[in-house]
This record gives C-alpha cells, structure tokens and sequence, in this order.
C-alpha cells in the first residue's frame, strides 16, 4: 500500500519547485514560451503579452498544486485498490 499522506506532501514539494522554475524561467527569458508552446505542447498560437505579477504566480502556484494533489490522490487510490 501507498502512503497517500506522504505521497501528497512529496508531489506538492516537486510541482511547487517545477513551477517556481517554469514561473522564474519565463519571466527571465520571455523567449522561451513560444518555443515551449510550439515543442512541449504541439501547439502555434500568438501568446500576446506576458502577465507575470505576484497575484499571478500564486494563482498558479495553488492551482497547478490543486490538479497535481487530485492526480496524484487519484492515482494512490487506484494503485491501493486495484490488486495485482
């Protein structure tokens, strides 16, 4: 059996670091979400302009935490019920 609890606090450490990266990188380098658009996710749309504030950083901060907890709940779930 997975340890949920733990395997929460865990994920929510690691997509707060990945986020921070992502969030910090792109503010530094404006260049690259075009890039990351066109290669990471299959995708060519004009991006507009950059709103990179304090409010928008925390927003996304909870929300990525938000959907990383639902996954990574969901997914401790299935692999504690689910038998071999």
């Amino acid at each position: 059996m997975i340890n949920i609890n733990h395997l929460l606090k865990v994920a929510a450490a690691w997509i707060s670091i990945v986020y921070v990266i992502c969030y910090a990188g792109v503010a530094m380098f404006p260049g690259i979400r075009p890039g990351f658009m066109r290669y990471g996710l299959h995708m060519g749309i004009d991006m507009g302009q950059n709103i990179l504030t304090f409010g928008t950083f925390v927003s996304g901060l909870v929300i990525w935490n938000v959907i990383t907890l639902l996954a990574v709940w969901l997914f401790a779930a299935l692999f504690n019920v689910i038998k071999k």
